[in-house]
Order: C-alpha cells, then sequence, then structure tokens
C-alpha cells in the first residue's frame, strides 16, 4: 500500500523558475491528499552549487506557503531543503533522494519518489498520476514533458505539435517527470553521481533488472524551453538542436 510519496527537486542556479516550480509542486500535493486523505507528501529541494538567489527564494516561498523547512507534522508532509556543492544533477537528485528516505515513517515499500527538475511546472493532478502508477504495480513512471511555448517562436510551436501529435507516447526519459519506487531504486543503487543523463542511466539499470517501467502520457509536465540548460547534454541542448534560434 502507499503510504508516502517524496518529491525531489534539484536545483542549480534556478532563481527565475524555482517559485513557480515550488508552487506547482504544493498545488499537486494538495490535489493527491484531496484525493488521498492521509497520504504522506514530502518535498526535498536540493540547491546545488547555488550562486544566485535560488536559496532565498526557495526558504520565502516554503515559508510563506506555510511550509516550515526541515520540519513535518507527525510523519505527515515534511519538507527539506539540502545544500551541496558537486554541480552535478546525478549527485544532486542522489542527496535528495536519500533525505526523502529519512523522512516520514513509510518504508520503501511502501514510498514512491516523485521527480522533477527547477526550472519545470507540474500538473495539480501530477501526484495523482504518480500514486495510480504505484497501486496498477508500475515499477518506474516515465512521464512527458512539453516546452513552455512562450520561449518558443510561432514556427517551433507548430513544429511541435506536428511531430508531438495527440495520443504519441514516444517513452523518452526526462528527470523532470520521472517516477520511481523507493524500494526498485534502492535495488538497483539509486541515482549516480552523473554529470548528465543520471534519469537515462536509473531506468536503463531498472529494465536490466527486469522491473516494470511504463511510458505514460497523463501528468505532462511544462519545462523551460530555453536553449542553454545547467549541463551540456539534456533537454535544453536537445531544444537547441532540434529548434534553433535563428
Amino acid at each position: 500500500m502507499l503510504r508516502r510519496i517524496d518529491v525531489v527537486v534539484p536545483a542549480h542556479d534556478e532563481e527565475e523558475l524555482i517559485g513557480a516550480c515550488l508552487d506547482a509542486v504544493l498545488i499537486a500535493r494538495a490535489e493527491v491528499q484531496r484525493r488521498r486523505p492521509g497520504l504522506q507528501v514530502g518535498l526535498v529541494v536540493v540547491l546545488d552549487d547555488c550562486r544566485d538567489d535560488t536559496a532565498r527564494i526557495v526558504m520565502e516561498r516554503l515559508a510563506g506557503l506555510g511550509v516550515d523547512a526541515g520540519s513535518g507534522n507527525d510523519g505527515g508532509p515534511t519538507t527539506a531543503v539540502v545544500a551541496v556543492d558537486e554541480r552535478s544533477v546525478g549527485a544532486a537528485r542522489r542527496a535528495g533522494v536519500d533525505t526523502a528516505t529519512e523522512l516520514g515513517e513509510a518504508g520503501p515499500t511502501e514510498r514512491w519518489i516523485a521527480n522533477t527538475d527547477a526550472d519545470s511546472r507540474v500538473p495539480a493532478d501530477w501526484l495523482s498520476v504518480h500514486a495510480d502508477a504505484f497501486d496498477a504495480g508500475v515499477d518506474v513512471l516515465l512521464g512527458t514533458v512539453r516546452p513552455d511555448f512562450g520561449d518558443f517562436s510561432e514556427r517551433d510551436v507548430e513544429r511541435w505539435l506536428e511531430t508531438h501529435p495527440a495520443g504519441h507516447l514516444p517513452g523518452n526519459v526526462h528527470g523532470a517527470n520521472l517516477g520511481v519506487r523507493a524500494d526498485r531504486l534502492e535495488a538497483i543503487g539509486g541515482f549516480r553521481e552523473l554529470a548528465e543523463h543520471e534519469d537515462v542511466d536509473v531506468v536503463e539499470r531498472a529494465r536490466a533488472a527486469g522491473f516494470r517501467v511504463v511510458p505514460t502520457l497523463d501528468g505532462a509536465v511544462e519545462t523551460s524551453g530555453r536553449r542553454r540548460g545547467r549541463t551540456p547534454g539534456g533537454y535544453a541542448a536537445f531544444l537547441a538542436e532540434t529548434y534553433p534560434i535563428v
């Protein structure tokens, strides 16, 4: 039985986008708890070598929304803010998962880890989709993402819609929308401390272990359409190559 979901958000210098990210996660938390009274939902933000105002915005946003960073309510919703100095999304995500699994009372067989990114906004039903996946016996959920069309030209939006028709399920791996049962993640050794593609790596190892990996179109996440990201590769590099700014 699912008792707890923990959301892990790594962030490196995301002062412009982290506020909207947290707003969206907390809306999704409220929605899943409305649908599933008693479900514990935690949130861990990992500040990875942040040298801008990301840390201040995170602390102010959480306090302003009635969340006490680093504390919880009798095993219920808990929030932690962790600082690391790795400049590695894999290391940051690993630190977030390690912290999350120490919060609350749920064991690894009762806990789900929902991953997103600081430049992304999850929909209100996002955590409900992940909770339903747990109930359905899914070990790893591959969610879809789409870029913020506000960062695109009109022609780029048209091209995106042409290549991503309704109902098309590509099954790509995106750290901005990736769910894993905590016990399965533990069994394969967790996220590796990679500078990029740590999400692809963990899914490859989950498949090799014979775990049930399922793609879904439900709960699609909107992520930044910027062409220069926080790693050399990743989603921003894909957008830069596919939708170059001319």
